[in-house]
């Protein structure tokens, strides 16, 4: 199965957020070449959020282009074999942490977000960190950080909050 026909299957059994996901949708069937990042017209990305909820924190990555607290996350590669293996490489690259499983039932959010080199269709995830972990940072980041939940506001966009809040529900 091809990266393209995966995020089709995944879009198609998320459930929520129906007026986006179709956008999403949409966006693959016009364009073939729309998960990757030679797409002008924006493509489909993949990201997680590292999350450790016995701590009650999580992970997040200054930006070194965006210079904004976000999760893990970025461009899909012909190597990925679903958008799930795309946002697990992603966060285990960016926070250097091995052992991260995502949460179980698939994305956890999607956001549409302009960036300076196009609109991101970000399919999100949630990644669990394991017990003991230590990240290490990335050439992509600035800085990493582990926030308590209730900082993650202070600090983050709106996005990241709804990704948090999200995530909470679902563990």
């Amino acid at each position: 199965m091809s990266l393209d026909d995966d995020a089709v299957l995944v879009l198609k059994g998320y459930e929520d957020q129906a007026e986006l996901r179709q956008v999403y949708l949409d966006h693959l069937a016009t364009h073939p070449d729309g998960m990757w990042k030679a797409c002008g017209d924006g493509h489909i990305t993949a990201s997680a959020l590292v999350i450790d909820p016995e701590r009650g924190r999580v992970l997040l990555t200054l930006h070194k282009k965006l210079r904004m607290w976000l999760q893990m996350g970025g461009h899909c590669e012909p190597a990925d074999e679903s958008l799930a293996a795309a946002a697990l490489r992603e966060a285990t690259e960016e926070s250097g942490i091995e052992g991260l499983t995502l949460l179980p039932g698939g994305p956890v959010r999607l956001d549409r977000h302009h960036t300076p080199c196009a609109w991101h269709l970000d399919v999100q995830y949630a990644a669990l960190a394991p017990a003991g972990a230590v990240e290490a940072i990335s050439d992509e980041s600035l800085e990493l950080r582990w926030f308590a939940y209730d900082e993650v506001a202070d600090v983050a966009d709106d996005s990241v909050v709804r990704l948090l809040k999200a995530t909470r529900a679902g563990l």
